[in-house]
C-alpha cells in the first residue's frame, strides 16, 4: 500500500486569492478523488489536458502570480505520475514526478519540494531501486532543512523503510520504522498538518508500511504479526496492493493455499480497474514461488493471469 498523504483537496493557506490558481487546484483534487473508484487510463487524459492548461495559464500570468501557479502545476504533475505508476508505465511516472519537483522549486516552496522528492523516493523503494530511494529522501530531507514538522519526518522514514527492505537491509529498515512511529506518536491530533500533508500520518500507515517491507524483505513475521484486518483502509486499488503484500507474508511463511487465495482476490481487483501496479505485483509475487508441480490454488491463478497485456 501506499503511505503518501494525499495532497491538499482545498487552496493552501497562502493561496489567498480565489482565482485561477484556487480553482486549478479544486480541479486536481477532483481528479484526485476520482482516481479511488476509476481506472487511471480513463483519468490519464483528462490529466494530462488539466496540466497543460495549467502550464498555459502559468506562462501568461505576471511573475507575482507565477510561484502559486507552479504550485499548483507541482500537484497537477504528480497526479500524472501517480496515474502513470499505476498504469505501470514507470517511465512517465518518473517524467512526471521529475518535472512536480522541478515545478515545485520554481514555487519556492520547501514543504512542497520535500514531499515531491519523497514521492519520487517512495516510487523508486517500491520499483526496486533501494539505493536510489534513500538518496532521494536524503535529498527532501535537505530541502525541508530546519523546517521538519513531524508528519514530514514520519512519511519520510517510512519511505526510508521501504528503501531499506528494497535493498535487504532488515536492521536498517527496522530502525526507520522505530523512527517514523515515534515521530507519530509526538503528532498534535488537534491541529491541522501543514499543506501540502493535509491527512495525518497514522501509526496504521506504519504499521502498513512495516506490513509492505516484511513482504519484500520475506518476513512472514513481520506482515502476519500485524492487525491486517485493520490496516485494510483507502480505496480498492490500495486495499489490493496491502493484500498482495499480505499474501507475500503467507507465502513466506510456506501457507502456499493461502497466500494465492489472496492473491487471486487482489488480482481481480487489478483487472478490475487495469491497473498495471497491481497486476506487475501479482506476478512478482507468483516468480517468488518455484515448484514443478503447482497445488491447483496457483494453476488457477496463473490462469487468472494468462493473456493479461496491462
Amino acid at each position: 500500500m501506499a503511505a503518501t498523504p494525499a495532497l491538499a483537496a482545498l487552496p493552501d493557506a497562502a493561496d489567498t486569492t480565489s482565482g485561477q490558481a484556487a480553482a486549478l487546484r479544486l480541479s486536481t483534487s477532483a481528479y484526485r478523488r476520482l482516481d479511488g473508484s476509476t481506472p487511471s487510463r480513463d483519468l490519464e487524459e483528462s490529466v494530462r489536458a488539466h496540466v497543460r492548461l495549467i502550464q498555459s495559464i502559468t506562462r501568461d500570468a505576471g511573475p507575482e502570480q507565477r510561484p502559486r501557479l507552479a504550485a499548483v502545476g507541482s500537484e497537477a504533475a504528480s497526479l500524472a505520475g501517480w496515474l502513470a505508476w499505476d498504469m505501470g508505465d514507470n517511465g512517465s511516472a518518473r517524467t512526471w514526478y521529475g518535472s512536480a519537483i522541478k515545478a515545485a522549486k520554481a514555487a519556492g516552496n520547501p514543504l512542497l519540494m520535500a514531499y515531491q522528492t519523497g514521492s519520487l523516493a517512495q516510487f523508486e523503494a517500491h520499483a526496486g531501486n533501494g539505493v536510489q530511494a534513500l538518496n532521494l529522501a536524503a535529498k527532501a530531507r535537505r530541502a525541508l532543512g530546519d523546517q521538519r514538522p513531524a508528519i514530514a519526518d514520519a512519511w519520510l522514514s517510512s519511505v526510508e523503510a521501504l528503501a531499506h527492505a528494497a535493498v535487504g537491509d532488515r536492521r536498517r529498515a527496522d530502525r526507520s520504522l522505530t523512527s517514523s512511529r515515534g515521530a507519530v506518536a509526538t503528532l498534535d491530533g488537534q491541529e491541522p498538518p501543514p499543506w501540502p500533508w493535509v491527512f495525518t500520518f497514522t501509526e496504521t500507515k506504519v504499521a502498513a508500511t512495516r506490513v509492505a517491507c516484511g513482504a519484500r524483505l520475506g518476513l512472514a513475521d513481520w506482515v502476519l504479526s500485524e492487525d491486517t484486518e485493520a490496516l485494510a483502509t483507502g480505496h480498492e486499488k490500495q486495499r489490493a496492493l496491502l493484500v498482495l503484500d499480505i499474501a507475500s507474508g503467507h507465502l513466506a511463511g510456506g501457507r502456499v493455499e493461502a497466500a494465492f487465495a489472496l492473491a487471486s482476490r487482489a488480482l481481480n481487483t487489478g483487472l478490475k480497474y487495469r491497473s498495471g501496479r497491481i497486476v506487475e505485483r501479482a506476478r512478482t509475487m507468483r516468480r517468488t514461488l518455484t515448484t514443478t508441480a503447482p497445488p491447483k490454488v496457483v494453476r488457477d491463478f496463473d490462469e487468472q493471469l494468462h493473456g493479461v497485456y496491462l
